[in-house]
C-alpha cells in the first residue's frame, strides 16, 4: 500500500481542524466589512493599541510572567527531588503529578472556586482561627493561582525530564575537584537543564497569556484579560474581524516562543516527556 495513502487521515485532519481554522482567522484578520463590501485593512492588527486592548494585553502579560515566575520557582526544586527519587519513587512521584491533569480543565478550576469564595473552604478555616472573611475569588490573587495550578506541570515534567539525562559522572567529577553542591549546581547542573527551564518557560507563559477560562471563573468577569476580550468580541460583539486581528497578534507571541524553544532546545530536550 502506498504509504502516501497512510498518511491521508492524518493530512484531511490537519487540513479542516488546523489549516482552515488559521486561514479563517488570517481572513478576518486583515479584512473588514464596508458597504461597498469586504476589504483589506490592517485597522485589526492596529486595534491592540487601542486602550482598552492595550490595557488587558498589558494586564495578560503581567499575570502570565508572574505565573510564569512562581512555576519556575516551584517546578524546578521538585524537578530536583524527582530527578534524584529513586526509579520506583521516581514513577510514584511523576503519576501523582500528572494525576491531576486527567481531570477536566473546567472540574480543576471550579475546584478552586469552590475553595475561595466567600463561605468556601479556607475563608471557613480562616473564620474558625478567628480571622475574618478574606476577598480571595474576583481578584488576581485568584487568577495567578488557577494559572499556577493548572500550569505547573508544564513546567515541572521538561526540567525533569532534562535533568535525568544529565550524566552523574559530571557530577561526580565536580565533587571530585573540590567543587562544592552551589557550585555544581551554578556550573554544570543548571546550565545543562536550560533546555528544560526554556521549554517549561515557553509551555506555561504561552497558554497563561491566552488564558480566558480561569479569568472567567476565578475572576468572576472582573479580570478582563486579553483572551477574554477576544472571546467576547467572537461570541457576543459577533465581531471577527477583531477578534481574529487580536488572535493574530497572539500569534505573533506563540511563534516568537516557538522560535526561542527551537535556538535553545535544538535536539528537542524540554520537550521529551510530551
Amino acid at each position: 500500500m502506498n504509504k502516501k495513502l497512510l498518511a491521508s487521515p492524518y493530512i484531511i485532519w490537519i487540513l479542516i481542524f488546523t489549516i482552515l481554522p488559521l486561514a479563517l482567522v488570517i481572513y478576518y484578520g486583515f479584512t473588514a466589512q464596508t458597504p461597498d463590501g469586504i476589504v483589506f485593512t490592517l485597522d485589526n492588527i492596529k486595534k491592540i493599541s487601542d486602550p482598552l486592548y492595550w490595557k488587558a494585553f498589558l494586564l495578560s502579560a503581567r499575570l502570565s510572567l508572574l505565573c510564569t515566575v512562581i512555576c519556575l520557582i516551584l517546578a524546578y526544586p521538585l524537578a530536583l527531588i524527582l530527578a534524584k527519587s529513586g526509579n520506583g519513587k521516581k514513577t510514584l512521584l511523576v503519576f501523582f503529578m500528572i494525576l491531576p491533569m486527567w481531570m477536566n480543565f473546567l472540574l480543576r478550576t471550579y475546584a478552586w472556586l469552590n475553595l475561595l469564595e466567600g463561605n468556601g473552604v479556607i475563608n471557613t478555616i480562616l473564620q474558625f482561627f478567628g480571622i475574618p472573611k478574606q476577598q480571595l475569588v474576583n481578584t488576581p490573587f485568584a487568577v495567578v493561582l488557577g494559572m499556577v495550578y493548572n500550569f505547573l506541570p508544564f513546567m515541572v515534567l521538561p526540567i525533569y525530564n532534562v535533568l535525568i539525562k544529565i550524566d552523574d559522572s559530571l557530577i561526580q567529577a565536580s565533587s571530585d575537584l573540590g567543587a562544592n553542591k552551589f557550585v555544581t549546581f551554578r556550573k554544570i547542573i543548571f546550565p545543562l537543564s536550560l533546555p528544560g527551564v526554556i521549554s517549561g518557560i515557553t509551555m506555561v507563559f504561552v497558554p497563561a497569556i491566552t488564558t480566558f477560562v480561569i479569568s472567567d471563573i476565578l475572576g468572576g468577569g472582573k479580570i478582563q484579560l486579553i483572551g477574554n476580550i477576544i472571546e467576547q468580541e467572537f461570541t457576543f460583539a459577533s465581531n471577527w474581524h477583531t477578534g481574529s486581528g487580536l488572535s493574530l497578534v497572539l500569534m505573533v507571541i506563540i511563534l516568537f516562543s516557538m522560535a526561542i524553544i527551537s535556538k535553545f532546545d535544538k535536539d528537542g530536550e524540554g520537550a521529551g516527556l510530551w
